[in-house]
């Protein structure tokens, strides 16, 4: 039996679907529930080992309160400032760290944070501990 790689525009939307779920807190299971589907069939939506529909798409996009457009915002081979937003699309490493729970909470506890001043000192030393890590690396 051969294994197609998932193709890039199916992994990314279900990037955003899954970015978007945790956003919202929502498990696979919830979102599969709105959907009529398993939390299995939303696990291979996300990977993108499955394709969704347009139905589907408009379907999601409406459980998790987005336009459809925000599931393709950035996606591979899209314009490069998204249809009529004016601004150029996140960096793909941008949408990585957001798909992830840490880079979810930590964005949620950051925004919290109302003085400029400490979000500015926070974002020195997370460049500190960057620079360090590279540094070490390099030296391996």
């Amino acid at each position: 039996m051969s294994t197609k790689a998932p193709n890039p525009v199916d992994k990314y939307v279900g990037s955003r679907v899954r970015m978007r779920r945790i956003m919202l807190g929502m498990s696979q299971e919830k979102l599969g529930e709105a959907l009529g589907l398993t939390f299995q069939q939303v696990q291979k939506y996300e990977k993108g080992t499955n394709r969704v529909g347009a139905s589907r798409i408009q379907q999601i996009a409406e459980i998790l309160q987005v336009p459809v457009s925000f599931l393709f915002e950035g996606s591979p081979g899209s314009n490069a400032k998204g249809e009529g937003f004016g601004e150029a699309a996140s960096p793909a490493y941008v949408s990585d760290f957001l798909a992830t729970s840490e880079g979810l909470a930590l964005t949620r506890a950051f925004t919290r944070i109302s003085d400029s001043k400490l979000r500015r000192s926070i974002v020195d030393l997370v460049e500190q501990i960057a620079e360090r890590e590279a540094a070490a690396q390099d030296k391996r």
